[in-house]
């Protein structure tokens, strides 16, 4: 079995499907459009297979600033540690947050944390 994909709510479907295609390479399917229920959204794909649902629907507004229970965070692997650097500077040269430096963790990866558009950590490893 493998995971299908991982599907992630937003209030801007344009910004966050900009954002994962912008700096993780991400390719973008043409949007899908349920009007009756007030539901749109993309499937972003990565080039090793894995994929991204990102989608809003007109009911779906809240969310809970700060670590929550359930899914904490998505990892991206760029394949090097000066990419891992790369990227992590570009993003906060962007504007966008880093909430965790670069750094060897105690199992052994080499990561950054960033935020994403809507405040959703993204580790960076190699």
């Amino acid at each position: 079995m493998k995971i299908e994909h991982i599907a992630l709510w937003t209030t801007d479907l344009e910004k966050m499907k900009d954002f994962y295609v912008k700096y993780f390479g991400a390719t973008a399917n043409d949007l899908y459009e349920n009007k009756t229920k007030g539901f749109t959204s993309y499937f972003l794909s990565f080039e090793n297979g894995a994929r991204l649902e990102i989608m809003s629907r007109t009911d779906v507004t809240g969310k809970n600033l700060g670590e929550n229970l359930g899914w904490a965070h998505i990892a991206v692997s760029t394949g090097t540690k000066e990419m891992v650097d790369e990227l992590t500077e570009k993003l906060r040269k962007d504007g966008f947050k880093v909430a965790g430096e670069a750094r060897t963790t105690g199992d052994g990866y080499y990561e950054s944390v960033v935020l994403d558009p809507e405040g959703n950590r993204i580790e960076i490893t190699c």
